[in-house]
């Protein structure tokens, strides 16, 4: 049974945009959520829109209180969680399909108390995508601490939806945001969590869209004398965690630790780093299967588009375990196939140059993951070696994810009825294929 996570999303007059988000959420191919929506003392048509949800699908619990805030909101959402794992969305925010199931992974294969992804960040119609750690192995909290003190004024550490978290942690400690301070509340959380979470693991993919808003403290009426207590009182809780992450070692940091304060000094929240380059919203998805393409039809736009959706989820499944999409296909290539006529008849049964069939062994051999020798006549013999075996779990597993996207929606009798439409087409392929080549070698 897959661990129940718990969604919790703070709403405030929302109507304009609360669908997108919830339906981002009830969209998730990860499906063993409990939601929690908070009405925050909404004053339009949130409220009946939000029950509407409720009334319409069972995992959603809607709470209606008077308007409190939006630290109050998650608090309440935290009180009532069941959960093994927390995750948050804003309303005016949505999050990618595979959000959940991403960050799920991680913290069940690697035992992690912490995980955390990229986001696009979304301004009008474009968007682009914002990461900062690229580490391939489960770090511990200071190792993170060095990664968050480089680039202290970052939405990436500072917010709370491209995190999943371990909801034992935060009960066992108390943790819950601080209602009395209106400026990097979240960062504080963050920064409480961390203290106690022992592995943490980054994934480089894109989980949540964060649409860009107006809200710097002197936007929502903030007074200058409560901006500069509330400041003052974050840089001292964050100067007060790391006395406390690196004990001794406090002096090597220091002064890293006064710049969160210079950097935070002109505005209201901690901003994201300006990313170079933006993609048309709507096109994100298929950028990350392959490369952005307009839609067209006919059997080479089929394939094309079966081979993308296999190279996505080999993607993410080859990112979890830290290969390359290269080695990854080259692998499952090898479970079938063992002996090889040249390195060019790889590349062409793998969909890949020489060049990068090249560089795939050689670091496949490197990693002790597979071996190969090569004859007198250049015919390669591959050896797959143990260490692959749990990288070909997950390839496998990613296969699988594959086909089951293909075949979404149909009976257990549409799927076997598929699958023998599919055998006969591929007899009728290998059976023309047979013939195209008896031709050439002059059979006729």
């Amino acid at each position: 049974m897959e661990p129940l996570v718990s969604m919790i999303v703070p709403i405030y007059n929302a109507e304009e945009y609360i669908g997108r988000c919830v339906d981002s959420i009830l969209n998730q191919e990860y499906q063993n959520l409990e939601i929690l929506l908070i009405d925050d003392g909404s004053s339009d048509g949130t409220a009946q829109l939000l029950d509407a949800y409720a009334k319409k699908d069972g995992r959603i619990r809607v709470i209606h209180q008077e308007n409190a805030g939006v630290s109050a909101s998650r608090n309440h959402g935290l009180d009532l969680a069941r959960g093994e794992y927390i995750q948050f969305a804003d309303s005016d925010d949505w999050l990618t399909p595979d959000s959940t199931k991403l960050l799920v992974r991680p913290a069940m294969e690697k035992d992690c108390d912490l995980v955390i992804g990229d986001f696009y960040r979304v301004n009008g119609k474009r968007l682009s995508q914002k990461g900062d750690i690229d580490a391939d192995h489960v770090m511990d909290r200071r190792e993170f601490a060095s990664y968050m003190i480089e680039n202290p004024a970052d939405y990436y550490y500072g917010v709370l939806w491209n995190k999943l978290f371990r909801r034992s942690i935060i009960e066992e400690h108390q943790i819950r945001m601080d209602v009395e301070i209106d400026w990097c509340e979240d960062f504080l959380f963050n920064l409480e969590y961390i203290r106690y979470a022992e592995t943490i693991f980054a994934i480089q993919v894109p989980v949540y869209y964060y649409k860009k808003r107006k809200d710097s403290l002197v936007s929502q009426g903030v007074s200058i004398s409560n901006t500069v207590k509330m400041k003052s009182s974050v840089f001292d809780y964050y100067n007060d965690f790391y006395r406390d992450v690196y004990e001794e070692d406090y002096a090597e940091v220091k002064q890293k630790v006064r710049m969160f304060l210079i950097s935070t000094a002109m505005d209201g929240l901690v901003m994201p780093t300006v990313v170079p380059g933006t993609t048309k919203l709507g096109a994100e998805r298929l950028k990350l299967a392959g490369q952005s393409i307009e839609e067209t039809q006919g059997i080479l736009a089929d394939l094309y588009y079966v081979r993308k959706l296999l190279e996505y989820h080999l993607g993410l499944g080859a990112m979890l375990k830290k290969i390359t999409l290269d080695e990854a296909l080259l692998l499952l290539l090898f479970q079938s196939v063992r002996r090889f006529e040249s390195r060019r008849e790889i590349a062409e049964l793998a969909g890949i140059n020489v060049q990068k069939v090249s560089r795939a062994l050689a670091r496949l051999k490197r990693e002790k993951l597979a071996d190969y020798e090569t004859d007198e006549d250049g015919a390669l013999t591959i050896e797959i070696l143990e260490k692959a075996n749990e990288y070909l779990e997950e390839i496998n597993h990613a296969v699988e994810e594959c086909r089951s996207a293909c075949l979404k929606g149909f009976s257990g009798e549409d799927e076997r009825y598929a699958g023998t439409l599919a055998g006969r087409v591929n007899e009728n392929v290998r059976a023309k294929l047979t013939q195209v080549s008896y031709s050439r070698e002059g059979g006729f």
